[in-house]
């Protein structure tokens, strides 16, 4: 592309004064107005270049044939000339000494951001920004090359730097569009593998630490900062059978239970090393499935300089980080697990991000994506950055990520990292360190507003992933429509019922019963949203020990408790979240700079819990009553919560036919015979499950497979069972189909030999 001169052939084609001198300094705001071909009145046009370290120039064909020699201007590395044709499709050769090369003129060529995309940025609706921003490997006028754009409307100058320019700030200079903010070129003979940032000049004139690329989709491994030239993910997807059973996925009546992950110290390889992606399809895929859940959810895999972070302080929100791999390899993980059957969520960040100088804090040297007011602004408990939720840009740049990881690596979900320290201007702040909303409150209504934006996006686009909050408050309506006054997320971490049900756990049994409300209180409120119930990493860190640690009593008695406690979870109404390591009892705080402690699969105790988990997976998957009421209030009823003494819960589970399944939990380390419960009809009720069973490190006792229902009025009911209970035990019973009906999966003890368990 050139643009036209007024004056004829005999123009003087040189620049001069402080036109020269800002290109030799770096600080010329507009190049794109003095390099390249420029057209004269006669049809020839002048060609300038600039141009570091070469000592003569000339524009040449695509044939080697020379077009003009340039004259060298007057500041190093500045030529100039006029050509007669050929001149909008040239090349330059360059002559240091007796060396010479030959190079594209990178600016002749044209806009990268259409007149929409513009548009759509000041609007902040551009929700495919990532189609456009960050740096594309593609092809323009036949040369291909890389497409590099970056929002800084405050800069005065922008730069991409890297190894093939020697990180000179001078030589590949950006086109501002000042319509939206966007520096951007197209810098030719680039591909993917480059690496890069950018360099900027601040609004007064500063240069700014090196800044790694906010829509990069690739980053140097840590410690390095810098950007690496990926582009757009590319993997042939092998999905669609997955993906074509999507639409049930999204129901609350759906069976969820999801196995947390850090894919750092799930497992480590030799030495110590991390498995990367590909050893993480074959390995981590094949244990998920093995263990029967139906979701696995990464903690963040966004890039983040601070491993010890978790990824919980990202900076390349785009770039899946490279300890593990490339994005491909992270797309490759993806689809095996699809492969597999199970739903993929992702553990995404938009509440900080880190202060590192290469990220995005003062970004263009202004308080470009925080909030300038460090009330609202800066994080005292993590010493991190808060977005401006109220800039357009700002909330355009997360909502367009979040559908990025759905749209590129076809993730099913997105867990919401800290919502409460979003949606509160007080959050963590004594008086006089935050200032209330216009309407005088303590809601930050911008952060809602993006929030109830997200989630409106992700359904209107992606209608059948999901959306899930950890919010740790009795913020009301997160699960609920935005239509309905509602943020629009589909589930909310029950962070009460975790927090309620482990202490009543840690308790003593024999003080059991002055805590029962604990383990019933959580009802009060079970169906105000819809919960998932959370074991999470925040459970087994900062010396708080592992859920096995937590359980009181001798060795045995731990795992007796820790046992019930995982049958009553399962039983209990909403979905389910298990960090990595409880499956079989991890006895040592989670430490992400290794592996989990596998070896313990050598003794019983440790298999039998992992056995559980995957058997009460099996269990809730398959009896509709566990499940397909979980955010209902007609899938649960109280049998019987009066029993303190002997700290004994019973309750029912009913499916949307109404089918019940009994729960009976034993909290005490007493055996009960006889124990008399209510049942709402007769038949025989099958034990589908007993925690106390042989084959998970129990005591045996048990109900012979059942019993059957005597006309005995017990608990309001006209029927019930006189069952045995198991100490520290959870049992459940379904009643036995009629002939002709489909059986139950009720578990059988020999559903699978130990020996068929994977251990990791």
């Amino acid at each position: 592309m050139s643009q036209t001169l007024s004056a004829g052939s005999g123009i003087d084609h040189g620049l001069h004064g402080d036109e020269a001198r800002a290109l030799a300094q770096g600080r010329h705001e507009n190049p794109f107005a003095v390099l390249g071909p420029h057209r004269t009145g006669d049809g020839s046009a002048v060609v300038r270049v600039f141009r570091p370290g070469a000592e003569r120039a000339e524009v040449i064909d695509r044939k080697g044939q020379v077009l003009a020699d340039l004259e060298r201007g007057e500041v190093d590395g500045l030529f100039s000339g006029v050509v007669a044709e050929g001149f909008d499709d040239h090349l330059f050769r360059f002559w240091h000494g007796d060396s010479s090369w030959e190079e594209e003129d990178t600016y002749r060529f044209g806009p990268i951001l259409g007149d929409l995309d513009t548009y759509l940025m000041r609007e902040g609706r551009h929700y495919r920004l990532y189609e456009k921003l960050g740096a594309h490997p593609t092809e323009m006028d036949g040369v291909k090359g890389v497409a590099f754009a970056v929002w800084a409307p405050d800069a005065r100058r922008v730069s991409v730097v890297g190894n093939f320019n020697a990180w000179d700030g001078r030589r590949h200079i950006m086109r501002k569009r000042v319509d939206a903010g966007v520096f951007e070129i197209f810098v030719p003979g680039l591909g993917r593998g480059e690496v890069y940032k950018y360099e900027l000049i601040g609004g007064h004139g500063e240069v700014l630490p090196l800044k790694a690329d906010p829509v990069g989709f690739r980053q140097e491994l840590a410690p390095s900062t810098a950007s690496v030239v990926d582009g757009l993910v590319e993997h042939e997807w092998k999905d669609d059978a997955f993906r074509s059973k999507w639409s049930d996925w999204q129901s609350a009546d759906k069976p969820v239970s999801i196995y947390e992950v850090h894919l750092g110290s799930w497992k480590r390889g030799d030495y110590n090393s991390f498995l990367d992606y590909d050893a993480l399809a074959r390995e981590l895929v094949a244990y998920v499935k093995e263990m029967g859940f139906t979701h696995v959810e990464f903690l963040p895999v966004s890039e983040h300089p601070f491993y010890g972070s978790w990824g919980y302080q990202p900076i390349g929100l785009y770039a899946p980080t490279a300890r593990y791999g490339d994005p491909a390899g992270f797309a490759r993980l993806v689809d095996a697990f699809h492969q597999a059957d199970i739903g993929v969520l992702l553990d995404w960040v938009p509440g900080h991000f880190p202060t590192d100088i290469h990220g995005l804090g003062r970004f263009d040297g202004t308080a470009l994506y925080e909030h300038a007011d460090p009330r609202r602004g800066f994080h005292k408990d993590w010493n991190t950055l808060i977005y401006d939720y109220g800039r357009t840009e700002v909330k355009n740049y997360l909502v367009s990520n979040g559908l990025y990881w759905l749209d590129r690596f076809h993730i099913d979900g997105l867990r919401v990292d800290a919502v409460a320290s979003m949606l509160y201007l007080d959050y963590s702040r004594s008086h006089g360190e935050w200032e209330p909303n216009i309407y005088g409150g303590r809601e930050n209504l911008e952060a809602m507003a993006f929030l109830k934006e997200t989630n409106e996006q992700v359904g209107g686009q992606f209608p059948n992933a999901t959306t899930h909050a950890e919010e740790s408050t009795s913020f009301p309506n997160v699960s609920r429509p935005t239509y309905a006054g509602g943020l629009g997320f589909h589930f909310k971490w029950n962070m009460g019922w975790m927090h309620d049900t482990l202490h009543f756990m840690q308790e003593d049994p024999i003080n059991r019963k002055y805590h029962m409300h604990h383990m019933t209180f959580g009802m009060v409120y079970a169906y105000s949203e819809n919960f998932v119930l959370p074991l999470s990493h925040d459970e087994v860190v900062y010396g708080k020990g592992s859920i096995l640690g937590k359980m009181p009593g001798d060795w045995w008695q731990k795992f007796a408790n820790l046992r019930a406690y995982y049958g009553f979870m399962w039983t209990h109404p909403g979905k389910k979240l298990l960090f990595m390591g409880g499956e079989f009892g991890q006895s040592a705080e989670w430490n992400h700079d290794q592996s989990l402690d596998w070896h313990l699969l050598d003794h019983a105790e440790h298999r039998g819990v992992q056995r559980l988990v995957r058997d009460l997976n099996t269990l809730y998957r398959g009896l509709p009553a566990l499940h397909e009421n979980d955010c209902d209030p007609h899938g649960f009823e109280w049998v019987d919560t009066s029993n303190v003494e002997q700290s004994v819960l019973a309750y029912l589970r009913k499916d949307r036919e109404g089918r019940p399944a009994l729960v009976v939990c034993n909290f005490t380390p007493n055996v009960h015979h006889g124990y008399r419960v209510g049942v709402p009809h007769g038949g025989f009720w099958e034990e589908v499950m007993n925690t106390d069973a042989e084959i998970y490190g129990g005591s045996n006792v048990g109900n012979m497979g059942g019993r059957e229902a005597e006309e005995v009025h017990c608990n309001g009911r006209p029927f019930s069972l006189s069952l045995s209970l198991p100490p520290l035990s959870t049992v459940v019973f379904a009643p036995r189909r009629e002939a002709g009906e489909a059986a139950e999966p009720a578990l059988d003890a020999a559903l699978l030999d130990e020996q068929d368990l994977v251990k990791a």
